[in-house]
């Protein structure tokens, strides 16, 4: 049989030819971006979750590890996370398991959810037999992390319930106090949490609910986006909802893009909205040198995030490029042709890319091309990758591919610093990497 065989080429959706990459690197693009089991502009999610569970039978533990960590806490993702620990716990050994599981689990309805995550990737639905030892021991150390509020807030009426996954890993508690709460969680005797959804859920007044829990302090910056418009519809005091958005307390696990879709359902609050997304730029530090900024608007970066989602990758690529800091920034869109944009910051700058031509095809390779006859120091190119013709290789000092979605095959690898991601991490990325030149 032989053995020296040429390799096989592969190539992006859109017929450019791809690079050959390792396990590693697949899975990074595959999960950095993605919303489980939501189908994107080129593949279904299921596929997607399949390649993910896939990859991580290869890949060894230590580094399915440091993904599923990095994917929680830096990108800010929640579900893809849980999958991930689900399909190590199935295809790796040993107690790195359990520990990744523990520092994964973040919130107190993830117990439940990945209980969940692992019946489905099993194909069985009866939990106790799917749960690995170390999935269990995970589990019960993530369990006693949780106070009566996080157990109260998210003990709901779903086909796993929080006290279902307590007796299957067979928590211990640490002392007598917890052993107490977890007997109320068991008999259901929990003190009722002081959250947004409760309270509403028992007819309280939604002015008086949400101004309380603002100036309390109780209520988190992503619910505070994501219920503006009916604040603004109970007349909740309009300067409480100001202060509250430019606190930008908790902004730092919100993406970026929740901004935009704030302003979407509550126009009014644009302002201020972008008053405390370009806020985020404080702590970013000034690339130095000329940077060029380069953003995918074709036609398959309009497939929307999720599902439920209004917004599409183009709004998460374009709200990127405007919470860029340098001090020497030009901003250009590629599509059927390269148009430069003005260098606005936030949501100004998000639809000045948006807008700035037809989102049809993918001509990266032309766009670097010409990208590459201006002087430049840093090249910053945010896309799904998914080229029409072969993309060239770049002639800046710093160049870097970031990923926005979760594709197979890409282009920006060989010469390219390739980030996967659309949180602010990606670019703390680059001003952390290019001190250590």
């Amino acid at each position: 049989m032989k053995t020296n065989l040429a390799i096989k080429s592969i190539y992006t959706h859109e017929g450019a030819k791809s690079k050959h990459i390792s396990a590693e690197q697949q899975l990074r693009r595959s999960v950095a971006s993605c919303f489980l089991w939501e189908r994107e502009f080129y593949e279904e999610g299921q596929d997607i979750a399949q390649r993910i569970c896939d990859l991580i039978k290869i890949i060894p533990a230590d580094i399915v590890s440091k993904i599923a960590i990095e994917t929680r806490t830096k990108n800010n993702l929640r579900h893809v996370p849980l999958l991930i620990c689900a399909a190590m716990a199935k295809h790796h050994k040993g107690k790195i398991v359990g520990e990744t599981i523990e520092q994964v689990i973040s919130r107190a309805d993830e117990l439940a959810e990945y209980v969940s995550i692992v019946c489905k990737i099993n194909g069985n639905n009866a939990a106790k037999k799917v749960l690995s030892a170390q999935s269990k021991k995970g589990l019960a150390k993530a369990f006693q992390k949780f106070n009566e509020y996080a157990l109260a807030k998210y003990n709901r009426d779903g086909a796993i319930k929080l006290r279902d996954v307590l007796f299957m890993c067979h928590a211990k508690p640490k002392n007598d106090e917890q052993k107490s709460l977890w007997e109320r969680l068991i008999n259901n005797t929990l003190k009722t949490p002081d959250t947004w959804e409760v309270a509403l859920s028992t007819g309280k007044d939604k002015k008086e609910t949400f101004e309380r829990l603002i100036r309390e302090e109780t209520l988190g910056y992503l619910a505070l986006l994501r219920n503006l418009r009916g604040m603004l519809e109970a007349s909740v005091d309009l300067d409480l909802i100001k202060q509250a958005i430019l606190a930008r307390k908790g902004a730092d696990k919100v993406l970026p893009f929740r901004f935009v879709a704030a302003a979407r359902y509550a126009p009014m609050l644009e302002p201020v909205l972008d008053q405390a997304l370009i806020a985020g730029l404080d702590d970013q530090d000034n690339l130095q040198g000329s940077t060029i900024v380069l953003v995918d608007v074709s036609g398959s970066m309009d497939a929307p995030l999720s599902g439920k989602s209004d917004l599409q990758r183009i709004d998460a690529a374009c709200t990127l490029a405007s919470i860029i800091k340098s001090n020497n920034l030009r901003v250009f869109s590629f599509s059927d042709n390269l148009v430069e944009c003005p260098p606005r910051k936030g949501m100004a700058g998000v639809q000045t890319i948006k807008q700035s031509q037809r989102h049809s095809s993918t001509e990266l390779g032309q766009a670097i091309q010409v990208i590459n006859t201006i002087k430049h120091d840093r090249l910053i190119v945010i896309t799904d990758e998914q080229s029409q013709s072969r993309v060239p290789d770049p002639i800046a000092k710093h160049a870097y591919m970031i990923n926005v979605a979760s594709n197979r095959n890409g282009v920006g690898y060989g010469k390219w610093t390739h980030i996967d991601g659309f949180s602010e991490s990606v670019l703390r990325f680059i001003s952390e990497s290019e001190k250590l030149d």
